[in-house]
């Protein structure tokens, strides 16, 4: 395992400032942070993964230590395979501690020398989550204080696109 080496698995649909704090926070840490797109087959993305890696991309070019990438199934499985010492998930609530303290216990029993870390957001985007931005945007409103200029952008086409 690289010891320097941590992943940040989410959705990104699509990436916010809070995602953006919790990857400088991590690349602060780690050596390199893969911030891995994962495809759920429970939820139902506005983005498809090749859409949601270039946000990610352009959102984090100035931060050299950071790789984008993608992944199917289990966590647990791609960090195995990408020799990942830590997996990094942010928590902005308790409703989020009770679901990632679940997940961190399931995770530790599948790969048990894989270090969760768990990072709190700046207090300026515990509020925001993906779908919150999803559903101002649809609607028009403004989410410059949500997004990176070039994500609002990318949001504002797709919906432009769907009316």
């Amino acid at each position: 395992m690289n010891n320097n080496l941590a992943i940040y698995p989410g959705t990104f649909d699509p990436i916010t400032l809070g995602h953006l704090d919790i990857i400088e926070r991590s690349v602060s840490i780690f050596e390199e942070v893969i911030v891995a797109v994962g495809r759920n087959i429970g939820k139902q993305p506005l983005f498809s993964v090749e859409e949601r890696t270039d946000m990610i991309e352009k959102t984090t070019a100035h931060l050299s230590n950071v790789r984008v990438s993608n992944f199917d199934g289990l966590i647990v499985d791609y960090a195995k395979k990408m020799n990942a010492k830590a997996m990094i998930r942010g928590l902005r609530a308790m409703s989020d501690f009770e679901f990632e303290f679940q997940m961190a216990l399931v995770n530790r029993t599948l790969h048990p020398d894989l270090v969760q870390v768990f990072l709190m957001p700046h207090e300026a985007y515990t509020h925001l989550n993906s779908t919150i931005v999803r559903e101002v945007s649809s609607f028009g409103g403004d989410i410059s204080s949500f997004v990176t200029p070039y994500v609002a952008k990318v949001l504002l086409a797709k919906f432009h696109k769907k009316y």
